[in-house]
């Protein structure tokens, strides 16, 4: 499964589309008024799946991740010098970047690729690929590539 992560272009907070191959609407992002990053993801029909908060109050930053009300996980920057590291508590998945941060690749416990990320260039937004190996993950990988996308941002 392909998806298309759009931010859009004026918007006060932090607002993202997400299509599928087929060029439809599957996920919306809507940012709220906070102290760091909170992200609200609805489905096609405004029902509300999940949220990415920033932990505001930390050395570095830090994301709790949500499914409905319930905590599923966390995401946290991890220091590195050249290529960008996360350590995850989320799924036993595992996230590590390119060294121009525009490539990222999930892994399972396994090894196994679990979704690959790619940030797609010459947009006036945002824009990021997210093709995820199974469908059942796709919410899940969005959420990561969320909390990454807004760590980046919090860099700005």
């Amino acid at each position: 499964m392909k998806l298309l992560f759009k931010q859009r272009l004026f918007s006060w907070f932090d607002s993202y589309d997400i299509y599928n191959e087929a060029g439809n609407t599957v996920y919306v992002v809507k940012g709220q008024l906070a102290w760091g990053h909170c992200l609200k993801i609805f489905d096609a029909y405004g029902n509300e799946l999940g949220r990415v908060e920033q932990e505001v109050l930390t050395f570095l930053p830090e994301f709790r991740l949500y499914q409905g009300n319930i905590r599923v996980g966390w995401m946290r920057k991890e220091f590195s010098l050249f290529k960008p590291k996360y350590n995850i508590d989320f799924n036993g998945w595992h996230v590590e970047g390119n060294f121009l941060e525009w490539d990222y690749q999930v892994q399972n416990q396994e090894g196994v690729c679990v979704a690959r990320v790619s940030k797609e260039l010459f947009n006036w937004t945002d824009t990021y690929t997210i093709e995820v190996q199974d469908p059942a993950d796709a919410l899940c990988a969005l959420m990561l590539v969320l909390a990454i996308d807004a760590e980046k941002c919090s860099r700005k």
